[in-house]
């Protein structure tokens, strides 16, 4: 299964014998699978079975079904009297409330769903408009998962870039901190030489507190955490089946050593100030990719 949006959308017609149906689908971001379904009453005991068939091609996602039957003229059909006097009242109430001239359309009312029903005493609809109606929904999800698709590959190309940008910025801090033992030894001794007035330090202790310093503000292995899981996000991406929960994992991973990194290179000067610019800038990267991400099943 390729990766998917769980953003999309399909509409299926079908004519039969007995009329036409219409299989729409409508899907948006869920943390789980969220479906509702909107069919005519006559046919309630579809339901099961139609969502069954969605649940075959849907993990993840707020998913509208909804299903319209219009009979065809002649078939066996009732009139529902209840909804066509709603239909007149509400026509005729708005035309003298407007001062609007006119009759209501016969033909209009009776193309209104759920205006013509399943013939009186039918407990369910014909075996022939049910396995249609099956076929419609089974239709409309190849479409709506061929749509999920196109958008799940598009998400995933502006995704991959920004963890290549992710990379850049690992590389960048990284060449930095290759040479900054000697800013860390030249920064102690500027604020020690403040603090003690000219009363002077030994060489041998003066290198120890900046292998301290130096010590405490390496941020090699966060460095290369990031990298590590910049690949593994981008296997995810390459990788097949369900990926957003597994993605919002990494990506916490991520952002959580990007602060460690901003925590670490603090009050080091200049140096400091570069490294707190690459990291804020790969944080920014790492909350885009979790923004798409949010959009993948």
């Amino acid at each position: 299964m390729s990766l998917r949006s769980m953003t999309g959308f399909a509409r299926v017609r079908r004519d039969i014998g007995q009329g036409e149906i219409v299989a729409t689908l409508k899907s948006v971001n869920h943390r789980s699978l969220d479906m509702h379904c909107r069919m005519p009453a006559e046919m309630d005991a579809l339901e099961h079975d139609v969502r069954a068939v969605i649940k075959g091609g849907v993990a993840r996602g707020h998913v509208e079904v909804q299903v319209s039957f219009t009979r065809t003229a002649g078939t066996a059909a009732t009139l529902n009297r209840p909804l066509l006097d709603a239909y007149v009242q509400a026509f005729r109430d708005a035309a003298a409330l407007y001062g609007i001239g006119g009759q209501p359309d016969l033909n209009s009312a009776l193309s209104i769903p759920g205006m013509l029903n399943a013939a009186a005493g039918d407990e369910e609809v014909e075996p022939e408009v049910a396995k249609a109606v099956l076929e419609a929904a089974a239709e409309a999800l190849v479409l709506l998962n061929a749509f999920r698709e196109r958008e799940g590959a598009a998400i995933a190309q502006e995704m991959r870039q920004r963890c290549r940008n992710v990379c850049d910025l690992v590389g960048r801090m990284e060449e930095i901190r290759a040479g900054a033992g000697a800013a860390f030894h030249k920064r102690l001794k500027e604020k020690l030489a403040d603090l003690l007035e000219g009363a002077g330090m030994e060489p041998q202790r003066l290198a120890q507190e900046a292998a301290i310093l130096a010590d405490r503000s390496d941020i090699s292995e966060e460095l290369v955490r990031l990298r590590t899981h910049a690949a593994q996000l981008d296997a995810l991406l390459s990788g097949d089946g369900e990926v957003g929960k597994r993605l919002d994992f990494l990506l916490q991973e991520m952002n959580r050593e990007s602060n460690t990194v901003l925590s670490k290179t603090g009050g080091l000067g200049d140096l400091g100030l570069t490294m707190t610019e690459l990291a804020l800038a790969a944080k920014s990267e790492i909350d885009k990719i979790r923004e798409q991400s949010l959009n993948l099943e």
